[in-house]
């Protein structure tokens, strides 16, 4: 509604600002049309506390079923219940499902989350969905990517696992095809503990280690937390938005995670190396470095290369001494042919 003042104040302007203002005041009606009607066809995500109680509760009884179906190693059913674009390309999923048998079995599963991912009355296709739950910024925020996605109503069910070797993550993607939700995804079992300890004891370190100006260490253990808790690779939420803000402010500026870096060794060679990152060994973790390499073929030479990126690297970074066991170096030659050494920390001379 337009109130007096404002008529009075377009009757008594010069003409060309008055044209201005009703261009801008229309300009102005237009965008907030277009941001409403994009709105209304935006994905839309609904947490436990919006969906009815009906689909809520078929999610996961689903879910929890395909879950017994993991724990017990049995494939078959889940191939049973997926759609069809699973069930006919279901190698990956029966794969990841007999890795899984050691670690899970006999374990007991219970639901941690629920979230209902509507991408209906759109184009058949979404090249790029964004289901955006809660208000952004509170606790309670989280949102999620997916790519190609075809359209449809979804859920997520994310359940807390424990098993003899420790907590996991075990995630499902439904698809809803009549009145039965059907496995449309089966995203890999996620470890709750590293080593025996969780996400807050990795975070925990890597804020000492920041304090201690190990910024290097800091980084790998920042990452170390942030997997641990997230359970799915397209999820985002408030407190893993605030722990990649707090990591990347004191990301190491020589770390090859933007492309690659230069290294240079003692005999003025230099390496390119293009990726750095930590392996859970049987004894603590090793750091694995790889770089590039014309020719990988003469093992006898390319071993000698190993060795002195390794030299190099426990020189340059001695407070990688404190944290890992060994260094791992892996020559990477164009053709994608490899040859790594291991050298314990406390051979490195």
């Amino acid at each position: 509604m337009i109130s007096k003042f404002m008529i009075n104040k377009f009757q008594t302007s010069k003409s060309g600002v008055l044209s201005l203002r009703l261009l801008t005041f229309a300009a102005l009606l237009l965008t907030c049309v277009g941001l409403f009607v994009s709105a209304a066809s935006a994905e839309l995500c609904s947490t436990v506390t919006d969906m009815d109680a009906a689909t809520r509760s078929a999610l996961e009884h689903a879910a929890l079923q395909f879950g017994d179906a993991v724990v017990r190693g049995d494939a078959a059913s889940l191939r049973q219940n997926a759609i069809a674009s699973l069930a006919s390309n279901f190698a990956g999923a029966e794969a990841l499902v007999n890795e899984s048998k050691p670690v899970l079995a006999g374990a007991q599963a219970s639901v941690r989350a629920t979230y209902l991912l509507d991408a209906t009355g759109g184009p058949p296709v979404l090249e790029h969905a964004e289901f955006l739950c809660g208000i952004w910024g509170t606790p309670q925020f989280v949102s999620f990517t997916l790519n190609s996605l075809p359209s449809g109503k979804y859920g997520l069910v994310i359940e807390d696992v424990k098993s003899s070797k420790g907590p996991y993550l075990l995630s499902f993607i439904l698809q809803q095809e009549g009145a039965a939700w059907k496995l449309a995804g089966f995203p890999p079992p996620k470890p709750g503990q590293v080593l025996g300890h969780d996400a807050p004891w990795y975070l925990t370190k890597a804020r000492e280690f920041k304090a201690k100006g190990q910024t290097h260490n800091a980084w790998f253990y920042y990452q170390e937390a942030r997997a641990l808790v997230t359970p799915v690779n397209f999820i985002s939420f408030t407190p893993l938005i605030k722990l990649d803000k707090e990591a990347q402010q004191s990301m190491p500026a020589d770390l090859p995670t933007n492309g690659p870096v230069n290294l240079t060794a003692a005999n003025g060679k230099t390496y390119k190396i293009t990726e750095i990152f930590p392996v859970v060994v049987e004894n603590g973790m090793d750091l694995v470095v790889k770089y590039s390499l014309p020719d990988v073929s003469n093992t006898a030479q390319t071993f000698q290369e190993n060795s002195n990126v390794i030299k190099t690297i426990a020189t340059k970074y001695p407070e990688y001494r404190e944290t890992f066991a060994g260094i791992v170096a892996r020559a990477v030659a164009p053709n994608g042919q490899d040859y790594g050494t291991l050298l314990n920390m406390k051979d490195i001379q």
